[in-house]
């Protein structure tokens, strides 16, 4: 477990309450904080330090069966972490009847409303996990609110989010507050070097990241390389689709979106943040205090605005396909103004 993680999860198994909210951008550990706690809350031999990985309790977690233990995610991310759906949802998504939800739906919010009000089957209470609690909708997170509020029995909740600025001011009142620590960047890269990730390309992956070391994680484990990152700026200058062959709208735009602002960076002179200077387009470093330099100012500022307004559509794209044909083009011409 990272260090960073483990330091939090022993500072809050140190204070009393019923409700957390774990906040932070993307990449922090909250799911690993969030299920950290709710192992060591559920576990039969707990120590100052947590779980003890090794009783009943923990196996149970392990293997996704815990009696004691409610998650609610979006389908999507619950069939991603190896948490079993309910049967009729998973019935409906077998027999193509819907596909998995990319929001935490009120059904699973009223059985878990349901499971607070049902005895403890293990005797040391219930936990409900929510993450990331964001993806409820104000009918979902209503649901919610008054077990949240006055739960029965001895049930803890935890809600791990990455933009906690979206969840109702309700939600984010009847919870007790921890924003999530960032980790240094040389603690960053021990971890992922730890985990198989070759140094140079945790290095690249980290600047890419913005130092968030579990997006590093999740980038590699969705198929991308740093070989593709630093190949990003002058295959959007070349207009190349190839690149992109995996990548799905979000984070293609998420990508033009760093590598627009660093373009800007670079531009009024600033280092940039996300790409190594090297690795952007030629006439971007050129521009920079010519005499055309504001029409490349002005190209650049609507990039970003247009990339501001596809971002809202990102997750339910018309057609991805051509979401990215677009996007493409809409750089290749940014990252070629002539100056």
């Amino acid at each position: 477990m990272p260090g960073w993680i483990a330091s939090q999860r022993d500072t809050l198994l140190r204070q009393r309450g019923h409700a957390w909210l774990l906040s932070g951008p993307s990449g922090l550990g909250q799911y690993a904080l969030a299920l950290e706690l709710a192992r060591a809350w559920l576990c039969e031999r707990p120590t100052a330090q947590g779980a003890c990985n090794q009783c009943g309790s923990c196996h149970a977690i392990d293997v996704r069966t815990h009696a004691d233990l409610a998650v609610l995610m979006p389908e999507t991310l619950m069939l991603g972490h190896a948490w079993p759906l309910p049967q009729k949802a998973q019935e409906d998504i077998d027999d193509k009847k819907r596909k998995p939800s990319k929001e935490i739906r009120v059904d699973a919010m009223r059985d878990a409303v349901e499971f607070t009000q049902r005895t403890s089957a293990q005797g040391r209470g219930k936990v409900v996990l929510v993450y990331p609690a964001e993806r409820m909708n104000a009918i979902t997170a209503n649901t919610l609110l008054k077990s949240l509020e006055e739960p029965p029995g001895d049930v803890k909740f935890v809600l791990a989010s990455e933009g906690a600025q979206s969840l109702l001011p309700t939600v984010r009142s009847r919870c007790m507050a921890h924003a999530m620590v960032w980790p240094a960047p040389q603690m960053s890269l021990q971890w992922l070097t730890g985990q198989g990730v070759p140094a140079a390309d945790a290095a690249v992956l980290l600047r890419a990241s913005g130092d968030r070391p579990q997006d590093v994680l999740n980038w590699l484990q969705q198929g991308h390389s740093a070989a593709q990152w630093r190949d990003l700026p002058k295959a959007m200058q070349r207009g190349d689709l190839k690149l992109l062959a995996n990548w799905s709208p979000p984070q293609l735009l998420e990508a033009l979106q760093k590598l627009c602002h660093d373009v800007l960076a670079v531009h009024v002179g600033a280092v940039p943040r996300f790409f190594e200077a090297a690795l952007l387009p030629l006439p971007v470093v050129q521009a920079v205090g010519s005499r055309n330099a504001n029409t490349m100012l002005r190209t650049l500022s609507q990039w970003a605005s247009s990339l501001a307004t596809a971002s809202r559509t990102a997750e339910h794209p018309f057609n991805p396909g051509l979401m990215h044909e677009a996007l493409v083009s809409e750089a290749k011409m940014a990252l070629n103004t002539r100056i």
